[in-house]
Parts: structure tokens; sequence; C-alpha cells
């Protein structure tokens, strides 16, 4: 079940900004890293997967 989180609490256990947090969360944005988003999966309780096909 996916948590339900406000930006600026996700930011906060994120340990970064909420304009780091609006870019992460930004469709167009292509510049993150794995890392970041291992991060906020595990803020919202889940699990980073990546399959290569």
């Amino acid at each position: 079940k996916t948590k339900k989180i406000s930006k600026v609490a996700m930011a906060r256990q994120m340990n970064t900004s909420r304009s780091a947090l609006d870019r992460l969360l930004d469709p167009q944005n292509t510049s993150i890293t794995l890392q970041t988003m291992e991060r906020a999966a595990h803020v919202m309780g889940k699990r980073l997967r990546i399959d290569l096909a």
C-alpha cells in the first residue's frame, strides 16, 4: 500500500528541499540519480526495482 505524504514531509524525510523534490517529481527532468529515486521510494514505503530486458 502506498503511503500518503505531503511534499514538505517527504522532502524532510529525504533530507532535501521542497524544490529538489519538485524536480524529482517532474517527469520532464531526466537528471535524477538512482540513489535519489531509491530514497524517494523508501520514504513512500516502496522498493526501487529496475528490470533490464
